[in-house]
């Protein structure tokens, strides 16, 4: 984990400029190799961890009722706790008053995400939950598509992918980075990502499909 994953994380925000605006939170918090709890819980794999559930932590009653109503830590609720802790949980501890500027919420989230597994390739995920690295040939990654051709194939995915970029239940898939969107599909065709569908779909497609799709999506105007 680390700031390889800032390319995903640029989706979001500017990491590097979320580092400078964890200079705000470094007194309760430690992030990175090593970190360890503090005053608050250190926060590596914060993305998709639920809420007050931190083995070892000593959580407030308030975040610990949190935990048990189902809270998740997601890109979402992560905004809204860190633009006000306590409106998202009354009696949190945590005495921070809250970073009100949208931008630098967003550059710390990026920052906070590249020590979180990193999903953002990942349809069905939470943009968060696996790591980036890859083994996948770069040969592969190499491959120009044809938008063209992509377009032709992309009729299936658009029976459910939503071609302006919306996510009514399922993600978009718009505007992906090529790389990532390579990526995820070859993580499904070799079953390292669990959903069954697109294990099937990307199970179908030879390497210049998806690299053809991949270029289609990315030029989609949403």
């Amino acid at each position: 984990m680390g700031l390889a994953g800032a390319a995903q994380a640029e989706l979001i925000g500017d990491a590097e400029k979320g580092a400078e605006a964890f200079g705000q939170c470094k007194g309760c918090h430690q992030i990175g190799k090593g970190a360890e709890d503090r005053i608050g819980p250190h926060l590596n794999g914060i993305f998709g961890r639920q809420a007050g559930a931190h083995e070892g932590f000593a959580y407030s009653e308030a975040m610990e009722r949190m935990s048990a109503d189902g809270l998740v830590w997601t890109l979402e609720t992560l905004d809204a706790y860190v633009k006000n802790p306590r409106a998202l949980v009354s009696k949190t501890r945590m005495s921070y008053r809250g970073m009100k500027d949208d931008q630098q919420r967003a550059d710390l989230l990026a920052y906070l995400r590249t020590f979180s597994d990193n999903p953002a390739n990942i349809p069905e995920a939470e943009p968060t939950a696996l790591g980036t690295d890859h083994d996948l040939d770069p040969a592969i990654l190499a491959l120009e598509g044809d938008p063209e051709y992509g377009e032709y194939l992309a009729t299936e995915c658009l029976t459910c992918h939503q071609a302006d970029g919306s996510a009514d239940g399922i993600p978009s898939i718009t505007r992906w980075p090529e790389e990532d969107f390579v990526v995820a599909m070859h993580a499904y065709k070799n079953k390292l990502r669990p959903h069954p569908v697109m294990q099937m779909m990307a199970g179908r497609l030879s390497n210049e499909e998806i690299a053809a799709l991949a270029a289609y999506f990315k030029e989609l105007d949403g």
